[in-house]
């Protein structure tokens, strides 16, 4: 019999078809648990491979697992493009824990942009947070002189976005400065400041020293969680043309007092379904996807209470199924603020 054709492929949708590479529990929402279904309610269809395969998600007293290396990724990747079913309109990353996987991801890259070169790269640099790594130190210098050039979106936090640019965020002009440095392919400040010859001092700096660079890099980032002066909000850029100046732009988050697990991977995913839809006003994507999730944060911490749990004592499950018609038609309460 003839292999039947892939309707996803011989009939396209007007999202994508996504391969998601994260980590995965059997119990809980972390990695691609939290990602797969919310593309899936947005349109996309999602290939998911499971970097890690836990009981759980670390946080509790014990978990236990397999964890995926390169050579095995590898021949997931030959498996699919020997039955011609490698063609992809997205890649999503999230948590990789080792050198040899993310350099590994790096070949996928290549090999999918060998088959699409119009693949959207959306990579969420997982690293740490709080000032905390949670992954090998090396893996830093892997992201920012390997990955952040070949991105097309990247999404880290504060914590990891100063990592990546080499100098700590500590107000709402350098986020912007970040951002700038990383759509110019990565570079540190140090860096930059040595492959320009002029001192960044000021956003302006940042700004100009990226024009110089000419280099590649993700032309929209969006840091998601930046805690100023004890306010948390999010900011955006998007460089629509290489050289140019990028459109930035803020949006104030409500603080919910809880800690939750795999947030992160869920707002990357939202912001990828988002802006795929929207892909020439990341604004309006960053509003839909923070809407979404505070919506479904609010749900979890009061299904919590309702419980009778106190949401002070750990970390909290998100309610990911229970919030899917806030996934699907969010109501916008937050707007983004655009810089001048």
């Amino acid at each position: 019999m003839a292999t039947p054709p892939i309707l996803s492929l011989a009939l396209p949708s007007e999202t994508g078809r996504v391969l998601s590479i994260q980590s995965h529990t059997v119990q809980g929402y972390v990695g691609n648990k939290s990602a797969v279904f919310p593309l899936q309610l947005l349109g996309y269809d999602v290939d998911p491979i499971n970097s890690v395969q836990f009981s759980n998600h670390t946080g509790y007293p014990t978990f236990k697992g397999q964890i995926l290396n390169g050579q095995q990724l590898w021949e997931l990747v030959e498996g699919l493009e020997a039955n011609d079913l490698l063609f992809y309109t997205h890649l999503l990353t999230g948590y990789i824990g080792s050198v040899s996987f993310l350099n590994t991801v790096l070949e996928v890259v290549s090999k999918l942009r060998s088959i699409n070169p119009n693949l959207t790269y959306v990579c969420d640099p997982v690293m740490g947070d709080e000032g905390k790594l949670y992954v090998p130190p090396e893996l830093v210098s892997v992201y920012r002189e390997k990955v952040v050039p070949v991105a097309s979106m990247l999404t880290p936090n504060q914590f990891e976005a100063e990592q990546l640019t080499g100098f700590r965020i500590v107000s709402e002009e350098d986020g912007r400065e970040a951002c700038n440095i990383l759509h110019a392919g990565g570079p540190s400040k140090f860096e930059a400041e040595q492959l320009t010859g002029f001192r960044i001092v000021s956003e302006e700096d940042g700004r100009e020293a990226c024009n110089i660079l000419h280099a590649g890099g993700p032309s929209k980032v969006v840091i998601t969680s930046i805690n100023i002066d004890g306010n948390l909000l999010l900011i955006g850029s998007h460089q629509k043309e290489k050289g140019q100046s990028p459109v930035q732009f803020k949006i104030l988050i409500h603080k919910i007092p809880a800690y939750f697990t795999g947030t992160g991977d869920l707002m990357t995913a939202l912001l990828l379904g988002w802006s795929n839809k929207y892909a020439d006003n990341l604004e309006k994507a960053a509003e839909l996807a923070v809407s979404s999730l505070q919506a479904l944060l609010l749900r979890t911490l009061t299904d919590y209470q309702r419980a009778g749990y106190d949401p002070q004592s750990s970390s909290l499950e998100i309610r990911l199924i229970q919030s899917q018609d806030d996934i699907r038609n969010p109501e916008v309460k937050y707007k983004a603020e655009r810089y001048n």
